[in-house]
């Protein structure tokens, strides 16, 4: 096998160190160590977006109503600390207006999935930043990755900017955070999650086409219905119409274009039938992406493509059914990212036999 590593290492075969840097190589070219920090680094994000979804759907996302990001990295350690968010969490809408009755041991509930949820940023952040680091001055970065690694590095301050930005949506007069901002913060997860992927999946198999045709519509259907989910969950419209297929006496609900051409993305009830089609077209799609694989040779991989969305549309069923139950929610969650994932390696087997 044929091992590509004069992109970043010069060597002859007279070079008495090779055997020593050939251990650090992977079988198929590039350094084993880098490649496999990148899919931790994938792992990583993909937990960071299940925790959200938790805290979202424990309702502790406004517990912590200030943004210390150096310091804050430290949860109460001493009463008098717990007290002081306390009375910080009181003045905020959420308390006055949804949770007067709260003492201070529900709040710690509800501070504890909010501080898992940004300490696990700050974690992923370090992460990647000091491996970033160490590969950089060692140079093992190979040619062509260097800047599209620090532009995820830079993704990844932005995405923790914008989470802030989303929180504060929710900290003046009315306490529930802004959809379109939750959908934002959603989104650019997903994007960071599937830039990491694909820069994995190149330094493993080798560089591939850009997705295109059938796979990359297939790609986007999946995210657009995770977006549209976030959409449901900023407006907890998962709690309306807990039937399937109906939405009340037709499958299109009677508040269906109340609000003109921002209806979907204002009106829950829109939000979810949209969410709801979203998802069937992009089971379709994924069917469709099955067949192709199976042609291209790639069985054992779009077989668990086939069955990864079959749970993911019977764990949506069951979160709608049940009224979106967390332990529901949290798995309909995971399952999503997982599915989106499978079909990103999916289109990158099928865009490298092109």
């Amino acid at each position: 096998m044929k091992i590509r590593v004069d992109n970043y290492l010069k060597i002859t075969k007279d070079d008495k160190q090779m055997p020593k840097l050939l251990s650090a190589q992977s079988s198929y070219g590039y350094d084993r160590a880098l490649i496999w920090w990148l899919f931790g680094m994938v792992g990583l994000v993909a937990i960071m977006v299940v925790i959200g979804g938790v805290t979202r759907l424990t309702g502790s996302g406004l517990s912590m109503v200030e943004w210390r990001p150096i310091i804050g990295i430290l949860p109460p350690l001493t009463e008098v600390e717990w007290m002081r968010v306390f009375n910080l969490y009181q003045a905020s809408p959420e308390f006055q207006q949804v949770n007067m009755d709260m003492n201070l041991a529900e709040f710690k509930v509800i501070f504890f999935w909010e501080y898992v949820h940004r300490v696990w940023g700050r974690l992923l952040g370090l992460a990647f930043g000091l491996p970033l680091l160490f590969f950089w001055l060692a140079g093992r970065i190979p040619q062509g990755y260097g800047l599209p690694l620090l532009g995820l590095l830079a993704l990844g301050s932005v995405q923790g900017i914008i989470g802030w930005w989303m929180v504060t949506s929710g900290l003046v007069d009315n306490p529930a955070v802004s959809q379109y901002r939750l959908a934002i913060h959603l989104s650019m997860a997903l994007l960071i999650l599937l830039l990491l992927l694909w820069t994995a999946l190149n330094l493993r198999f080798g560089r591939s086409k850009r997705p295109s045709g059938r796979a990359a519509a297939t790609l986007l259907l999946v995210a657009l219905t995770i977006i549209a989910g976030a959409f449901v969950a900023g407006m907890d419209a998962g709690l309306l119409y807990n039937e399937y297929p109906l939405m009340g006496d037709g499958l299109v609900p009677v508040e269906y274009g109340e609000n003109g051409l921002s209806d979907p993305f204002d009106n829950p009830a829109t939000a979810q039938f949209h969410h709801r089609w979203i998802a069937v077209l992009a089971v379709l799609a994924v069917a469709d992406l099955w067949v192709s694989g199976l042609r291209k040779g790639l069985g054992g991989l779009v077989h668990i493509m086939a069955v990864s969305v079959i749970i993911q549309f019977l764990l949506g069923l069951t979160t709608l059914l049940l009224g979106v139950p967390v332990w529901a929610g949290a798995l309909h969650q995971a399952g999503a990212v997982l599915l989106l994932s499978i079909v990103l390696i999916v289109t990158h087997r099928l865009q490298a036999q092109q």
